[in-house]
């Protein structure tokens, strides 16, 4: 039943993507396993992150079950559509029940999407991630895939008016090898081995990338260290304390 809502939002989903014009690259499709469970993890820049990681799981024709703040799900309209492809609701004040819900899709063969960082980096780089995915994996016995987005910030991003109209704009999409998640293995090693992968592959998806500022009012998507006028990590923080 599920997969009558889900199906539906994809194909509107690729004919908003012709309409906008957008150029997605997408490489590393083929590892996304066929079947069986995983949890695949990517870096979070943009609202519509969850849209391009299960874009890019099509190929291998698996749809994949977001774990989502549980607000979305309380919309009048995204609510229905969530609940309907079975994406997985977060109340952060009970943890405990998204991740037993998470827990029950993977060990039955579904492929459950994670954020790590939690939030939306408004620096555009990657935050500290959160050990949930690692220890999600460990438990339910299944591979991590990990990936990384770009591009998709400059569409739709916190701070930022959307930017919906013909835009031609280009998004690369980047998915690595799994990293398997033994149980005799610190769930905060392995965090750090999947943070240093999606590192890298999201470093692989900034070099592919053919899209640059039009100038330097153009630059708010670009992180400091690419020269861009992105706020950094630092800076965030000490707005935050301010």
């Amino acid at each position: 039943m599920a997969e009558l809502v889900y199906r539906p939002v994809i194909g509107f989903a690729k004919t908003l993507f012709k309409v906008w014009d957008l150029k997605i690259d997408c490489k590393g499709s083929e590892n996304i396993p066929r079947s069986g469970g995983a949890v695949l993890v990517s870096n979070h820049i943009s609202y519509l992150d969850f849209v391009f990681n299960g874009l890019a799981a099509l190929p291998q024709k698996r749809l994949v079950r977001f774990m989502a703040k549980e607000s979305v799900f309380r919309h009048k309209v995204s609510g229905p559509l969530m609940r309907g492809m079975k994406h997985i609701p977060v109340d952060r004040g009970q943890g405990n029940a998204a991740y037993a819900h998470a827990l029950d899709s993977l060990r039955s063969g579904e492929i459950v999407g994670v954020f790590p960082e939690a939030t939306i980096s408004q620096s555009f780089t990657l935050k500290s991630f959160k050990s949930g995915a690692a220890r999600l994996a460990q438990e339910a016995g299944v591979p991590l895939v990990p990936m990384a987005v770009w591009g998709t910030q400059r569409l739709w991003t916190k701070g930022h008016p959307r930017n919906f109209g013909r835009s031609h704009l280009p998004v690369a999409i980047r998915v690595g090898e799994m990293i398997e998640a033994s149980r005799d293995q610190y769930a905060g090693a392995i965090t750090r081995r999947l943070r240093e992968r999606v590192q890298d592959l999201l470093e692989a998806a900034q070099r592919a990338y053919p899209g640059h500022p039009k100038g330097t009012d153009d630059s708010w998507w670009l992180p400091a260290h690419l020269g861009g006028t992105a706020p950094t990590q630092e800076e965030l923080r000490a707005a935050e304390a301010g």
